[in-house]
C-alpha cells in the first residue's frame, strides 16, 4: 500500500505503507544510529515525534524484548528507507513489521531518507503526516501541521505508581520524566536500592524517605513546560542529597535553578555525539535523544559552571553545581547497544553518595 510522508514545508515523499495505517500527525526527527532500532522505538523521549532512520537498512536481526528500554514503543511514528524483509539472530522473537502493526506505529519505507535528513538539518525539524490517503489535500493538511504542537508529554510517558528495585547499597529516589529501563539498572548492577517515582511526586514525599542519591532521568518534550516539576525540583535543589540527573533532568535542575533553555535547529540523536570534558580536557562518543539545550550564556558561576560540551557545535553537555553535590549531563551514559564510554558516570554518583560500600 503507498504512504505518503508530507511536511508542513510542502515537501512530499511516497512510499510503502510499514506497520499500521492509520493517519498521524507529528514532528519529524532523525537518529544517525547503526544500530539499535529497538532501543530506539522503546525510548519514551520521543513520545511525541516521529522518527526518521539515517541508516538505510533496519530490522535485519529482528525484535528481542529483551532489549526494549520500555514495555512499549512510544514515536507517533516510524521512517525508513529500507525495512528488511527477513530478520536473522539467535535472539530475535519476530519482525520489525509486525512489532510496529502489533503497536499501532503507522510508519513508511522506500523513501530517500538522505534527502529527507538533508532536509531537516537544512531547514531545521518540520511537523510532517503520515497518511495512506492517495487523494490527500495540501491546502486542508499543512495548516493543521503548522499547528501541531506536542505540549506535556511527560505525563504521558511517566510511571502510574512507583515501583523498587531491590539492592543491598545505596537508597536511590529515581523520578521518572520518561525513564529509560537501563538508567534504574545501571544503578541497581552498582547495588543501589532503586525506587521509580512518577514525574508528579512531590520533593517532600521523596527527601521524607531518606534517600542517600536522587536521580532525575531523561524524558520527552519542552523541559520549559514542566512548571510544576521545576518547582518540585527546586526543591530538591535545596536539599543536601546528592543529585545526578541526565537529558530533560538535566535542562529541568539548570531551569529550576535559573537558567534558560531553547530548541536547536534539528536536535542530536544518534550513538556517535563526541562530548568533551571540561576538567580533564577527555573527549566521550555519546548516546543521545534531545531537541532542547541549556543556554551557558547567561548561566551564574555561582551556582553552577559547564562540565561537558558537544565537540560538534560547542553546545552545553554537562553542568556542575557550585557547593553542591549535584552533577548533570544532556547525554546518556546507560546508552544501550553503546556506545559506554561515559557508564564511569554511575560511579561517580555512587562516589558523590560515599563511595562503595
Amino acid at each position: 500500500m503507498k504512504a505518503f510522508l508530507i511536511l508542513e514545508d510542502g515537501t512530499v515523499f511516497e512510499g510503502k505503507s510499514i506497520g499500521s495505517t492509520r493517519e498521524v500527525i507529528s514532528e519529524i526527527v532523525f537518529n544517525t544510529s547503526m544500530t539499535g532500532y529497538l532501543e530506539v522505538l522503546t525510548d519514551p523521549s520521543y513520545a511525541g515525534q516521529a522518527v526518521v532512520m539515517t541508516y538505510p537498512l533496519i530490522g535485519n536481526y529482528g525484535i528481542c524484548a529483551e532489549d526494549m528500554e520500555s514495555a512499549k514503543p512510544w514515536p507517533d511514528g516510524y521512517i525508513v528507507r529500507e525495512l528488511s524483509r527477513n530478520h536473522s539472530n539467535f535472539r530475535s522473537e519476530g519482525s520489525i513489521q509486525d512489532f510496529l502493526s502489533k503497536n499501532d506505529i503507522p510508519g513508511i519505507c522506500g523513501i530517500d531518507t538522505r534527502a529527507l535528513t538533508k532536509l531537516l538539518r537544512d531547514k531545521g525539524t518540520m511537523n510532517g503526516m503520515i497518511t495512506t490517503n492517495e487523494n490527500y489535500s495540501l491546502d486542508e493538511i499543512i495548516p493543521k501541521l503548522k499547528e501541531y504542537e506536542t505540549g506535556n508529554v511527560v505525563d504521558k510517558v511517566t510511571c502510574s505508581e512507583k515501583y523498587t528495585l531491590k539492592g543491598d547499597g545505596y537508597k536511590v529516589a529515581l523520578l521518572d520524566f520518561g525513564a529509560k529501563k537501563n538508567i534504574a539498572k545501571s544503578l541497581n548492577e552498582r547495588g543501589c536500592n532503586v525506587t521509580v517515582y512518577p514525574a508528579h511526586t512531590s520533593a517532600k514525599e521523596i527527601l521524607a524517605q531518606n534517600p542517600d542519591g536522587i536521580m532525575l532521568s531523561n524524558g520527552p518534550g519542552d523541559p520549559a513546560v514542566c512548571t510544576d516539576i521545576i518547582k518540585e525540583v527546586k526543591e530538591l535543589y535545596d536539599s543536601d542529597v546528592p543529585i545526578f540527573a541526565i537529558c530533560l533532568g538535566h535542562q529541568l535542575m539548570a531551569l529550576a535553578t535559573g537558567a534558560t533553555t531553547h530548541k536547536l535547529k534539528y536536535g542530536h540523536r544518534g550513538g556517535n555525539h563526541p562530548v568533551r570534558d571540561l576538567e580533564t580536557g577527555k573527549v566521550y562518543i555519546s548516546s543521545q535523544n534531545h531537541g532542547y539545550v541549556v543556554d551557558t550564556e547567561n548561566l551564574d558561576e555561582k551556582i553552577a559552571v559547564p562540565a561537558f560540551e558537544n565537540v560538534n557545535d560547542g553546545t552545553n553537555e554537562g553542568l556542575k553545581y557550585t557547593g553542591k553535590n549535584i552533577y548533570t549531563v544532556q547525554f546518556h551514559p546507560e546508552a544501550c547497544p553503546g556506545p559506554l564510554d561515559s557508564g564511569y558516570l554511575f560511579d561517580k554518583f555512587i562516589n558523590m553518595m560515599g563511595g562503595a560500600k
